[in-house]
Parts: C-alpha cells; structure tokens; sequence
C-alpha cells in the first residue's frame, strides 16, 4: 500500500470515475505528492516545497506564489486536493501558452517558432540564444519541444502566460541609484488595458522616493564635492578638499542632522512627474519608429533612440525643479524659507533663464546614459543566456538586478562629468565668486583648475550609495506592486 493509499484510500478509483479526470495525470500528480511530501504527513508545506524546488532552481517567490495560489483554505499548506486541484489549473494555462508558440499546430515547437514569438512581444534574441532557450527544455535532443517537455519544464514555475516567459528577458526591475529611475520596456498591450502598468509606474515612484532618502547623505556630499571651493569653506573645510566624513561632520555642525536631507524632498517629488512622463513619451516615441510596423518589435538601437528622447522630455518638462533641487541641497541655514521662496529668489534676482541653466549638458548626459545602459544591460544578459541558457532560460532575479545595476553604473560612469558640469551652471550664481561660464567654459576652468580627475569630482560617494540604493529600491519596488496586486516575477 502506497502512502497516497493510506492516507485516501479509494483516491485512485474515484478519480478515475470522475469524468474529464486523466487517471494517468492522476498518477503523476500523486507520484510528485508523495516526493514532495517529505515528512509524510499527507500535506506539503512550504519549506518541503522550498526544499525540493531550490534544488531544481527554482526562486522562493516562485514556490511561495504555488502555495499561495493552491492554498485554498489558507492553512499554509497543501493536501493532495489542493495540490492536484492547482497542477490541474496550471497545465490548461500551459497548454495555452504551447499552442500559441506551436505556430503551424504540428504538436511541436521548433526554434524559429520560440524566436518569432518572442520578437512579437519585444524581446529580440538571436538564434544561438533561441537554441539555448529550446535546449534547456529539450530533453530528447531533437531540437523541438513536444508538450510533455513544455509541461515538465514549467510545471512549478507559476508563469500565467507567454508573456510571463518573455519578461525573463526584459529589463523589469525599476531600479533607482539616485540618479535616474529606469522605465522599462516590459509592459504589453493586456497590461496596459488593466490598468497594470500605472500599478507598475507607482511601484516604482515609490521605490525610488525611499531608495533617494536612504541615501542622501551620500548625495549631498556629492553635489558639495562637485561644487567649488567657497561652499566647502563654509562647512569647514578650508583647504578645498573636503572629506566624505568631514563634509558629513561639518553639514550636521551647521544644520543639525536633518541638514544631510537637504534638497531630498523636491528630489522625491520630482520622481513621479518624471516618471509619468518618460513612460508616456516612451510609447508615443515607439509608434512614431514604428510607423506602419504595427505590433513589431523594435531594434536595440531604436529602443535606445526612443529611450533618449524620451528622457530628454521628461527632463525638459521637470528641469526646473532639478535646479530648485541643488539650490535646496546647497542652502545654509537660514537661507531659503522653502522650496516656494528659493524659487521667488531665483525668479528676482536671475529671471527666468535661471531654471534652465546647465540644460544643455543634461540633455547631452543622456545619450551616453541611455546608450552605455542599454548596451551593457544586453551584453550581460545576453552573455549569462549564452552561457548558461542549457540548464535555465530563466535568469532569475539577482541576474536581473545585476545586471541592472552594473548596465546603470556604467552608464553613469560615461555621463558623470556631464553632471558635474551640469550641477555647476546650476549653483554658479548662488555661489559667491563663483564665475558665471557657459558649458564649454565650465569645462576648460575644471580642466585647467583641477585636471582631467576634476570632472570626476564626487564620484566616489556616488559610487558608495549605489549598493544600499538598488537594495532598497528592489526590496521597496517588489513589496509595493505586490501589495497593489502587481504579477511580481
């Protein structure tokens, strides 16, 4: 007698008498039941399911979404009703999701159907990486996938549809490292008329208003480093080569410790609007390129094109709260009332000229961003699918973020002296003695002031805040669209 026997006697007969229940399906789900079902007490729970999963390579999230989509009774665990009831649910979405990628309905998917639906949904892979896709569910070697391959393969990993496997591929992670907040490219047309996207949109705005508060002390030190000598002085540094914790120490002395948050709150506030925007100008950029190619995808160097532009709106609609944004993270004590009368003093005394100096090296830092971004972001991923796409099409979560973040880092990298240059035309006029220079004039009094290692002035707190910034915009943005019902794969 089988342990599916003692505990349900009569299981297997009764099944079998039901009609639409495969006895043979039947079986196998038993089979797993009993595998996973370590301690033998007739139920699963989720650190048996863990267990056996994380050995397949299989996320927690994954194996925590199963139990919580199967968990009918909300016991926190699984009976063989509950378990066989949510396989059953989870093979029809599969079926599905094979007969769409089986193009030509022979029963078998071959390679070019796997990279032709992939490029209907935006993700663009060559042959080589469709085969390693197609080679890590193949299990006979015959370079097709018949449905059992389909099946087994997915049948823990709690995908919905076959735009689920095609956001493996896609940068979805809205990381923020306090300087741009990324909008990726990974929401479909059933997202879109759901209403997810916004769901998305405000997960993000979200991560990044804590991502940007956790980390700006660091960021205001950086924006002083950046800054010229006079400021320094004023938070006793007179040698003009403050410290990371000496500038710290001399903010806190002049300001209190709310002082290091100065100039975070129009940060924050500036992150939604921006957001908003980018997106909107994102998608009206893509159907201009598109033009009559209605539904096609789009090539790397025309996503990087609409991705260009669309910041270059976003930062023309908000640039003026970017200013607003160093002058408050600048300001002594005293100096400024609030964000409403630091603008009525700008407005007076500089005109309204002055809410869009330093424009033009922000608009040009956005070229080597979106570019150095999106081409290291596909590098990496793409190196990881070449290399281990047999045992795994799917990256999983820290690939992802990786290579997010290292993609965003290099791309800051490429455009900081453009910043620097850009935070400089920004403070100029509320720094005393400070010349009043143009971009190009900017640049030559750094090069000839300080040499070529000026124009990298402050990158090293820039670099200190990216680990904690990704950390929590990842851990804030995964829990956020979570919450509001957001699919978080």
């Amino acid at each position: 007698m089988t342990h599916m026997d003692r505990h349900w006697p009569g299981w297997s007969r009764a099944r079998c008498q039901d009609n639409g229940v495969d006895p043979e399906r039947e079986k196998r789900y038993a089979e797993l039941f009993e595998q996973l079902d370590l301690n033998k007490d007739g139920r699963i729970d989720v650190h048996e399911l863990q267990t056996w999963m994380t050995a397949r390579g299989q996320s927690k999230s994954a194996v925590e979404e199963i139990v919580r989509e199967g968990d009918t009774n909300k016991d926190g665990e699984l009976d063989f009703e509950e378990f066989s009831k949510y396989l059953r649910a989870h093979e029809k979405a599969l079926r599905l999701m094979f007969r769409s990628l089986d193009r030509n309905n022979d029963g078998e998917i071959d390679m070019a159907e796997i990279q032709q639906s992939l490029q209907s949904l935006g993700v663009d892979v060559s042959k080589v990486q469709a085969a390693k896709i197609m080679q890590s569910i193949d299990k006979d070697g015959t370079m097709t996938i018949d449905w059992n391959e389909w099946r087994d393969h997915f049948l823990f990993n709690p995908i919905h549809n076959i735009e689920d496997i095609a956001r493996y591929w896609k940068h979805s992670f809205m990381l923020d490292i306090g300087e741009n907040l990324i909008v990726p490219d990974d929401f479909t047309e059933e997202e879109k008329k759901s209403g997810a996207v916004w769901r998305h949109l405000m997960a993000g705005a979200m991560a990044g208003s804590v991502s940007r508060t956790g980390t700006a002390p660091l960021d205001r030190i950086k924006v002083f480093l950046q800054c010229s000598v006079d400021v320094l002085q004023v938070y006793g540094s007179s040698s003009g080569r403050m410290r990371l914790w000496s500038g710290l120490r001399g903010m806190v002395g002049e300001g209190g410790m709310s002082a290091l948050w100065r100039g975070n709150g129009i940060n924050v506030l500036k992150i939604a609007p921006e957001t908003a925007i980018k997106f909107m100008a994102y998608e009206q950029i893509k159907k201009i390129i598109r033009g009559s190619k209605d539904g096609a995808s789009l090539r790397v160097q025309e996503r990087f094109l609409a991705g260009s532009l669309a910041g270059a709106t976003a930062q023309t609609a908000i640039y003026p709260l970017e200013v607003l944004k160093t002058r408050l993270t600048l300001r002594t004590t005293g100096q400024y009332s609030g964000l409403t009368d630091c603008a009525r003093q700008i407005l007076q005394k500089e005109g309204v000229g002055a809410f869009y100096k330093g424009y033009l090296p922000n608009v040009l830092g956005i070229i080597p961003y979106a570019g150095i971004d999106l081409a290291v972001y596909e590098t990496l991923k793409n190196a990881w699918l070449l290399r281990y796409g047999e045992s795994s099409a799917d990256p999983g979560v820290l690939v992802l973020v990786g290579c997010g973040t290292l993609s965003s880092t290099c791309g800051q990298v490429a455009s900081y002296p453009l910043a620097l240059i850009r935070t400089r035309m920004q403070a100029q006029a509320s720094l005393v003695g400070s010349p009043q220079l143009s971009m190009l004039g900017q640049l030559k009094h750094i090069v000839s002031q300080e040499g070529l290692q000026g124009l990298y002035r402050g990158i090293v707190p820039n670099f200190l805040k990216v680990i904690p910034a990704v950390s929590l915009s990842y851990v804030v943005y995964e829990n956020v669209r979570r919450a509001l019902g957001v699919d978080s794969r």
